[in-house]
């Protein structure tokens, strides 16, 4: 399968240690990795380098197989293949459902049909398909999010990141704060998007959801200390990623 993601080299500066350090990695079409380590180690770094948000100073970056384009147009259509589902969701309060799921089409539309976004419902019928997709009703594409559950509001996050329709899906802890029921059943619908062409980076603070990820990295003080298939990770491993405190299972 060919490569989503390649970091080489990548180093970013940071007090007393570089935030990361010497990073190669690369992530193939189908792919389902998780990204662990302590509070600290780099993993959200690391996600915001693979966005596009943290520009690397040092190393390279390739988004299938080429690097980050010169023009502004070019740069915004390269990261509009990449979706980033975020631990505090972003999703805005008073804005319609159908609204915030329209707001992932940004970087394609351009303003002048993000303007009208929120002045009318746009395209509506692919609104519903990715609330089909994650076993939400139709008729909540009217509702303000602030009048959503939390199980909801996670549940039209992940809409939102299949209605940018990206390549690369990266998600920085979106379970941390979710009941152990809820979150295995949103993992499930997530790991379940990352079938080829694309492929799912998402960093993990719980180890006993690790079923389901073909692979899975460590980070240590900024450090990869660990890239290898689910199977090997073991709890002695866990005890060196946690120095010495690995989360409960």
């Amino acid at each position: 399968m060919n490569p989503v993601l390649e970091l080489r080299g990548i180093t970013v500066p940071g007090q007393p240690r570089p935030r990361l350090e010497g990073i190669d990695l690369t992530i193939r079409q189908g792919e389902r990795v998780a990204l662990l380590g302590a509070s600290g180690a780099g993993k959200s770094t690391l996600l915001a380098v693979a966005n596009g948000l943290l520009p690397a100073q040092q190393g390279e970056v390739l988004w299938e197989g080429s690097p980050p384009a010169r023009s502004r147009r070019g740069r915004r259509l390269q990261q509009a293949r990449i979706g980033t589902l975020w631990q505090d969701l972003r999703l805005v309060e008073e804005l319609s459902v159908q609204q915030n799921l329209n707001a992932a089409r940004l970087a394609v539309w351009g303003w002048p049909k993000a303007l009208l976004n929120l002045l009318l419902p746009l395209e509506t019928d692919a609104c519903r398909q990715a609330m089909a997709t994650m076993d939400l009703e139709p008729h909540l594409l009217e509702r303000p999010v602030s009048a959503l559950s939390g199980g909801q509001r996670q549940r039209v996050a992940m809409a939102r990141l299949l209605r940018q329709d990206p390549v690369l899906l990266l998600a920085d802890e979106p379970l941390a704060s979710l009941d152990p029921r809820l979150a295995a059943e949103l993992l499930a619908l997530l790991l379940r998007q990352a079938a080829p062409p694309r492929a799912l980076l998402l960093s993990l603070h719980r180890p006993d959801l690790l079923e389901g990820f073909d692979r899975a990295i460590g980070l240590r003080q900024g450090r990869l200390v660990f890239d290898g298939p689910i199977a090997a990770v073991h709890r002695a491993l866990l005890t060196d990623l946690y120095e010495g405190n690995p989360p409960c299972s």
